[in-house]
């Protein structure tokens, strides 16, 4: 038996161009596990309502960001991919649940090296259907297509995990030592129904006072409930006190409610409300994108300081940091020597 490791990671538009961002778009929004609606109904909202026009403007953003390299989410993601190979003594592959370097192509390489047994790293902190679930779905898929003798091993999200959380707070040390009013955790958001539809009780989620504070088996698929968790050990970790924090949730899509407060709202909000440095940090995502540099970082920056702001800063993903290498070389250390992780076949 020959052990490997897959990096999944969500994935980008092989160009800013206008062409290549449909193509990405379409692929992305034609997930039912992100716009979870029969399929004629997604079909007709993604081809005939998004695809005209929201091409174009997310091009615009793209291009706003796009280094030399390439998308900042794919060659960051490559570059904790050639840390990891330098580590581990496993091969080590990476892949987009989205676009390029694709699951079957990723797949058939590992499976043309050997390997027959493989940890599957989702690069999703908190479980989401739409980010986590789909991307484990799709490798599980594939798999038994194209490499049926191979056995998938998944690894949980990992929001708790100490290794991620020390890495985290590391990460954003730097920013907390600075002058600052509020820290402001934003998350990427979902729609409420996703939450419901992750509930396996069918009864907590959005449904029980305080749910997310009350014990439930719901809590393992529930995304609201991590993010809070994340937040609560990090401030713990980091010593900040209740008025020094807030929590929203950014990038909705849409007229369906998704988790509140908005992001977007909550920057200019603050604003008015006195708040003159702000820092962000975006605990979802363990690579900057487009999400962070120019939802956050560019649109947000404006917002804040437009509303009365007269300080942002943005504090990266954990991007190459070495504490979140180390993190990912543990994870992948306990699948070498063993040790059980959540199965998925």
């Amino acid at each position: 038996m020959s052990k490997g490791v897959l990096l999944v990671n969500l994935g980008s538009p092989d160009s800013p161009s206008v062409p290549s961002v449909r193509r990405y778009l379409r692929e992305f929004l034609m997930d039912g596990c992100v716009l979870d609606v029969n399929w004629l109904a997604r079909f007709c909202i993604v081809h005939f309502a998004i695809l005209p026009a929201r091409p174009r403007q997310s091009a615009h953003a793209y291009q706003s960001i796009w280094t030399k390299e390439g998308s900042p989410l794919v060659v960051i993601s490559r570059k904790v991919h050639a840390g990891l190979e330098r580590r581990v003594r496993a091969p080590v592959a990476l892949a987009m649940r989205y676009q390029n370097p694709s699951i079957p192509a990723v797949i058939d390489k590992l499976r043309a090296r050997g390997v027959t047994d493989m940890l599957l790293i989702p690069l999703f902190p908190q479980y989401a259907m739409s980010s986590y679930e789909t991307a484990v779905e799709r490798v599980k898929v594939v798999a038994a297509e194209r490499a049926p003798e191979m056995r998938v091993v998944v690894q949980p999200p990992f929001y708790a995990d100490g290794d991620y959380l020390t890495a985290l707070v590391a990460s954003a040390e730097p920013y907390l030592k600075k002058d600052f009013d509020l820290l402001l955790f934003s998350f990427h958001g979902l729609p409420e129904r996703h939450l419901r539809k992750s509930d396996p009780t069918g009864s907590h989620c959005l449904a029980v006072k305080d749910c997310c504070n009350v014990p439930s088996q719901a809590h393992q698929f529930c995304y609201r409930h991590q993010c809070f968790a994340t937040v609560d050990a990090f401030v713990k970790r980091a010593g900040l006190p209740a008025d020094k924090y807030a929590v929203s949730f950014q990038s909705r899509l849409g007229r369906d409610p998704w988790l509140k407060p908005y992001t977007d709202f909550e920057l200019e909000r603050f604003a008015k409300a006195g708040v003159k440095k702000l820092l962000v940090i975006c605990p979802s995502f363990v690579c900057d994108c487009l999400e962070t540099l120019e939802e956050i970082g560019i649109r947000g920056r404006e917002s804040f300081l437009k509303a009365g702001g007269a300080g942002f800063d943005l504090v990266p993903c954990l991007n190459e940091h070495p504490l979140w290498l180390a993190a990912l070389e543990k994870m992948i250390a306990r699948f070498m020597a063993g040790e059980k992780s959540e199965k998925r076949n």
